[in-house]
């Protein structure tokens, strides 16, 4: 993950021009994978295209010429758009019809997206277009590719989508970048697009017969959201355990309802690896051999902390779910109509997003339930008639001071958005383009919430890590496990999780955030335990 993950202001936006070192991904050999669709978004890994693709391209190609002369009417060829569909356009103005559809459907409002969001749209609209399946031109494709290499970002807006006939408008306004035409952002500096073009040697698209269609018709940005929100709630998924388990040593709770065979007996699989996980992390551990003793008075310690392998486990399920759909809609071309193996040009309905709006949606739920319970987990260190003997919120002098008390009170707060935006968004339909497009997905709305719920999470963990952190240390002189004691000392490098009277703490929950996102406590934690899941 990014150190400033998920920006949401346009300057976050100019400014994010840092490239990292990544072999090239090739398009068109095999499906993308997750893997590919973060480093070409995310870490600017150039793209290339496959001679197998091209060879396709130009092949299929040949179908969409044949019908730019056609007296017959061929969605997108010789017709409107749309309701609009059963409009015929005379042979000479089939080419201004691409313009004019590319310029009327750029018509998103709102703040700019994040760059990786765009990179990663235009990076799948470039896999389908690959496929053959469009009828693009090679030349157009070449150029949307070299649009992307040269670190060209259109000005993509937040509002606009409704999942249906693809991501319409936030594809629009890369395919009019192509045209020469809007706003981009380069290096940190926004220009019109036909400048962007002329200083990389890249000359503007003059669109041919179906281009504009197959340039905006896909499902390109709430599948490039899904893809990473994958990749980040995976990582974040390892960081719950770490925390789990910090938590459960801090509040002085057991890792017996960890072992092995209990988690056997129900054979879900994401719940035993978070329960290995917390095993691994806890192993060693002199603050859990201190109350390992006969005379413990404690039979069962509650729910967020016992059941915290299940809570997370449904998460990392969930994470497997989500994935399966991604690959699908990876190894997919989507666009209408489609010029098929057999060269036939047929309309279809796989621009419905549907399918990834649904995995969307699924994933802000455990999300928001993860969350949930750290929270709870938190409130037990703070409150002195349930944290097994530490001071009221863990402050040194309570009373003057109020230690980790408002800390609690942010996570409460993120816990709260997690909870609202675990509101599926799929659930709702608004008909568009005169009751022609009757039915829609709302996929991008849902992807859009789903970047707002990874990063709440991110930052109720680092509550958490802060929280354990500092209960731990106050367990001295009794020293915590390997693993979570590598965790403390990595946090305290950054920030500070140290006992102590008041101090501003804003700064403290900021660091231990960037800690959770740049990978720094999961680094520290498998410096000791190895690997963890």
């Amino acid at each position: 993950m990014r150190r400033s993950p998920l920006p949401r202001l346009l300057a976050a936006l100019l400014n994010s021009g840092m490239t990292y070192q990544h072999h090239p991904v090739v398009v068109g050999a095999a499906p993308l994978s997750i893997e590919d669709v973060v480093a070409v978004a995310r870490h600017h890994a150039p793209v290339e295209l496959s001679a197998e693709a091209l060879a396709e391209v130009r092949r299929t190609r040949t179908v969409i010429d044949g019908l730019a002369d056609d007296t017959e009417p061929h969605y997108g060829v010789s017709t409107g758009f749309g309701a609009l569909a059963t409009k015929h356009i005379p042979t000479e103005q089939r080419r201004q019809l691409q313009r004019s559809l590319v310029r009327s459907h750029s018509a998103g409002m709102g703040t700019p997206v994040e760059e990786e969001v765009v990179r990663a749209l235009m990076l799948l609209r470039i896999a389908t277009l690959a496929t053959g399946r469009t009828g693009i031109r090679e030349e157009t494709l070449t150029a949307y590719v070299a649009m992307l290499n040269a670190g060209i970002t259109p000005v993509v807006h937040e509002w606009g989508s409704l999942g249906c006939s693809g991501d319409l408008a936030p594809l629009s306004h890369c395919a009019l970048a192509l045209m020469g035409e809007g706003p981009v952002a380069v290096g940190g500096e926004l220009m019109d697009a036909g400048e962007a073009l002329r200083r990389n040697g890249i000359e503007p698209v003059v669109l041919h017969e179906k281009e504009g269609l197959a340039l905006i018709n896909g499902t390109d940005g709430m599948l490039g959201m899904l893809c990473l929100a994958i990749h980040d709630l995976g990582a974040l998924a390892t960081v719950a355990d770490i925390a789990a388990a910090m938590s459960v040593e801090g509040l002085l709770g057991t890792d017996d309802v960890f072992a092995a065979h209990l988690h056997a007996l129900r054979p879900q699989p994401g719940q035993a690896l978070s329960a290995e996980n917390m095993r691994k992390v806890l192993r060693d551990s002199p603050i859990r051999a201190s109350h390992d003793t006969e005379d413990c008075p404690r039979v069962q310690d509650a729910y967020s902390l016992r059941c915290a392998p299940q809570v997370a486990g449904g998460l990392r399920d969930t994470l497997e779910h989500a994935t399966r759909i991604a690959g699908y809609e990876l190894a997919s071309a989507i666009d209408n109509p489609v010029v098929t193996l057999d060269g036939k040009v047929e309309s279809n309905g796989n621009f419905h997003g549907a399918p990834i709006a649904y995995v969307i949606d699924f994933l802000a739920i455990p999300a928001a339930d993860l969350a949930s319970m750290s929270e709870r987990r938190t409130d037990r260190f703070l409150d002195k008639a349930r944290n097994q003997g530490l001071p009221p919120f863990l402050a040194d002098d309570p009373g003057v001071d109020s230690g980790l008390m408002i800390a609690q009170y942010t996570q409460a707060g993120l816990v709260a958005e997690l909870k609202r935006l675990a509101v599926p968004a799929s659930v709702d339909s608004i008909p568009s383009s005169a009751m022609q497009e009757d039915h829609v997905s709302m996929g991008w709305g849902g992807a859009r919430k789903l970047r707002r719920s990874v990063e709440a999470l991110g930052r109720v963990l680092a509550i958490e890590l802060v929280t354990a952190a500092r209960g731990i240390q106050l367990r001295a002189p009794l020293q915590p496990a390997p693993a979570t004691g590598a965790v403390i000392d990595a946090l305290n490098a950054t920030t500070r999780t140290q006992p102590g009277g008041d101090r501003f703490l804003a700064p403290d929950l900021a660091g231990a955030y960037e800690a959770v996102v740049d990978g720094t406590v999961v680094a520290a934690a498998t410096a000791v335990t190895g690997p963890l899941h």
